[in-house]
């Protein structure tokens, strides 16, 4: 009997799924709690694992960090899970700018 694969797309979608780390298929979302140092403004970042996703934004989600892009305020975000480090980077004609600011899980 031979197997004959119709569908690679289909065949390759299953096969990165099961190479996922277990705890992002199955992890519920969670929250992530941001401080800036300077001003002390605290606000949440909703993160879902199984839809790679910070708020509604498609993120990359690593076991070290979780980046993304807000399409509609600008900026690209980086959080470090070692160092709690959220970096945020600000373009502009004139040179941009960089925000860090401490986060946190919270259940």
């Amino acid at each position: 009997m031979r197997f004959t694969v119709k569908k690679p797309v289909v065949v390759a979608l299953v096969v990165s799924g099961l190479m996922m780390p277990w705890e992002c298929v199955n992890a519920a979302p969670a929250t992530l709690r941001c401080t800036n140092p300077a001003s002390g403004v605290v606000w949440d970042i909703k993160i879902d694992y199984q839809s790679s996703t910070a708020n509604s934004f498609p993120a990359a989600i690593t076991e070290k960090i979780i980046k993304w892009h807000d399409v509609l305020h600008g900026g690209h975000y980086e959080f470090d899970r070692a160092s709690g480090d959220l970096t945020v980077i600000y373009a502009s004609s004139t040179g941009g700018f960089t925000l860090k600011n401490k986060c946190y899980f919270v259940k």
